[in-house]
């Protein structure tokens, strides 16, 4: 992936969920298109209009920080208000907006593949792995866990070799048990 524009891609839905106009139990005037717009570095966006023509997304970062944002009328491609969420305050609001069907849908995955972790950790300025190579960590003898991918800027090196120095700022792309990704993140200090 490389730096560039935003690019929109069709979503995709764990069991349970369906893209509007898949709902056979919603009439087709309550169904809800939804755009997902991938972040290179960030994470996603989800967009999508009203019933009244007020459009709202969601940015979702892979710290785990959603904005809410509230798009001006007059002008759809300006934010006339953004809310920042904390993953906690995310998942409170969800709760409150009916996410009962979305937690269903997201444990009926995640038995689907038990055991599994995927997370991105941060490589901090006070790392002691910033300037220093994947091997150097020791992360898969250490921890079981694989670092599959780096983000650095805007753009993704999948797969990096042994000898691929971190930088400060860099996001490491994980995939292990749960405990083995806690392990590495207490590692690599993020």
């Amino acid at each position: 992936m490389s730096g560039g524009p935003p690019a929109e891609r069709p979503r995709r839905h764990p069991p349970g969920l369906r893209p509007s106009g898949h709902e056979p139990d919603r009439p087709a005037e309550e169904q809800v298109q939804i755009h997902e717009t991938a972040l290179p570095g960030v994470g996603f966006r989800h967009d999508f209009t009203t019933g009244r023509g007020r459009q709202l997304g969601v940015v979702s970062h892979r710290t785990g920080r959603r904005d809410l944002i509230l798009y001006d009328q007059d002008d759809p491609d300006a934010a006339q208000e953004v809310v920042q969420l904390t993953a906690a305050e995310s998942e409170a609001l969800g709760g409150l907006l009916g996410g009962s069907r979305v937690a269903e849908a997201l444990t009926e995955l995640q038995q689907q593949v038990e055991g599994l972790a995927i997370d991105w950790l941060s490589i901090a300025r006070g790392s002691p792995y910033a300037g220093r190579r994947i091997a150097d960590t020791q992360a898969r003898s250490r921890t079981g866990v694989s670092i599959v991918a780096v983000l650095r800027d805007q753009s993704t090196v999948p797969a990096p070799r042994p000898d691929f120095a971190f930088q400060a700022g860099d996001t490491a792309v994980v995939v292990g048990t749960p405990a083995g990704v806690k392990a590495l993140a207490r590692l690599l200090g993020a």
